[in-house]
């Protein structure tokens, strides 16, 4: 790392065995002048360049993600514990859609030119000078990528911060990309709070950052003494509502894989479920029954789907919130103990209600907590009973009901059947406490520029 006094190292442990995979150096907050000098110097040169050169530049990264994703993959779920299919998938997703990233990156900050007869304005996105980008663990090679290349794109230089519970993921995607890119535009930063707290009151211009509502909550405070820019993706509490007419079996597979996918942890895993009463039996039937067919263990083991939590602490958060749930009166379907070292064996509980923590606190654990409910008001209600306001699901079979209901809730983002991913050029948004801005798609990418307009008078016809 150029122009940092190193005097110490992060080591990085596989949360599913304790061993070492590895370390790099810490960097103090004394380094961060340095490194943004060499920032700015980088910068100034490639926000000289235009749409399509950045966008060349950066394209040929693609294929090293490709080449890299089976040995990236590989370190992802030692470091994090993510099963190893889907841990490849993650790096090999950054490459594959590079293209059409770009490609959509390049409409979105192209100048337009507007006119009304009178004046003619053209609207220019143009970069805001050095991002930091702090990134979470729970998807370490996607979530730098969604913050980084939007950034690069708009022209600006990025000193990337990755959580330092996957210091070697952030480090082996932002080596991919430098690779390709000029020295210093993308610089990594290796600590945990101190730098992070350090790195925001920095002489950064823009502040992208993933990860809790109370941290997010931080930075967006310290970033109001000087105005900077801030774009924040935090927690969810994500409900799923299954109305009286959905399709069980669907709704159940749903409600396992998104309660269990990554270890629940993932900002939109679904946290909680309002399900008919009428049909409240047979749907805790299926879940039963599709939970106990997920297989637990170390990530880097073939046919493994649910993995280890990050971390101890993150472990016993998840348990607390069960034993605390089952000792006010919760009932458990399956599950509920037996956890061992960093693992949480997948649990499904019933009989909750709001007064209980794990109905209100974000859980981040491989947990299906499930609520009947008499009708579709008052699953609504139970549904926007939070701070939080990232995703939702409705499940049912009549559209205009299904959709109807969906308009009523206060996340943002919603899906009907099916998970909260929009289409291709849609935002990662969330509303209420769970954002502050948003990334991806047309209107998500400009929020890493800034947005300026050049006016003069337009001439009339044949004048």
């Amino acid at each position: 790392m150029v122009g940092a006094s190193v005097t110490a190292v992060l080591e990085s442990h596989d949360p599913a065995t304790g061993a070492l995979v590895g370390s790099v150096p810490l960097t103090v907050p004394e380094d961060l002048p340095a490194l943004m000098s060499r920032a700015r110097q980088a910068q100034a040169a490639w926000a000289a360049l235009s749409l399509e050169e950045r966008r060349e530049q950066i394209l040929r990264a693609a294929p090293l993600f490709a080449e890299r994703a089976a040995s990236m993959g590989s370190l992802l779920s030692s470091e994090m514990g993510k099963p190893v299919r889907e841990a490849v998938g993650e790096v090999r997703s950054c490459g594959a859609g590079l293209e059409a990233d770009l490609d959509e990156m390049v409409q979105a900050l192209t100048p337009e030119v507007l006119e009304d007869g009178r004046t003619r304005t053209v609207l220019y996105r143009d970069p805001l000078g050095v991002c930091a980008a702090i990134t979470p663990w729970n998807f370490p090679v996607a979530m730098p990528h969604w913050l980084v290349i939007p950034a690069l794109m708009a022209g600006n230089a990025v000193l990337l911060k990755p959580s330092e519970e996957t210091p070697l993921c952030g480090q082996a995607y932002a080596d991919v990309l430098c690779e390709v890119l000029p020295p210093g535009l993308l610089q990594v930063v290796h600590g945990a709070d101190e730098l992070g707290r350090a790195l925001v009151a920095s002489d950064v211009d823009l502040i992208a950052f993933t990860g809790s509502r109370d941290a997010g909550a931080h930075i967006l405070g310290a970033a109001s003494t000087a105005l900077k820019r801030v774009i924040l993706e935090l927690g969810g509490k994500d409900p799923l509502i299954v109305l009286a007419d959905a399709d069980v079996d669907q709704a159940a597979k749903f409600a396992v894989r998104n309660s269990f996918r990554n270890a629940g942890q993932v900002c939109v895993s679904t946290e909680r479920i309002y399900v008919h009463e009428s049909l409240a039996d047979a749907f805790e039937e299926a879940v039963v029954a599709r939970a106990s067919q997920w297989v637990q263990g170390p990530g880097t083991q073939e046919g493994v789907q649910v993995g280890p939590m990050v971390n101890a602490r993150q472990r016993d958060h998840v348990v607390n919130q069960i034993d605390s749930a089952v000792a006010a009166g919760a009932r458990v379907l399956h599950g509920g103990d037996g956890h061992e070292g960093n693992f949480v064996v997948p649990t499904v509980l019933s009989g909750l209600d709001h007064s209980m923590d794990i109905l209100n606190t974000e859980t981040f654990g491989p947990v299906a907590c499930i609520v009947r409910v008499g009708s579709d008001d008052e699953a609504v209600r139970l549904a926007n009973d939070t701070p939080y306001g990232l995703g939702a699901v409705v499940f049912g079979s009549d559209p205009d009901r299904a959709a109807a209901v969906a308009r009523r809730l206060e996340a943002g983002m919603v899906g009907i059947n099916r998970g909260v991913g929009g289409a291709a050029g849609s935002p990662w948004v969330g509303a209420k406490q769970s954002g502050f801005g948003f990334h991806s798609g047309r209107d998500g990418h400009r929020q890493f520029a800034q947005a300026r307009i050049i006016s003069s008078h337009q001439s009339s016809p044949g004048a």
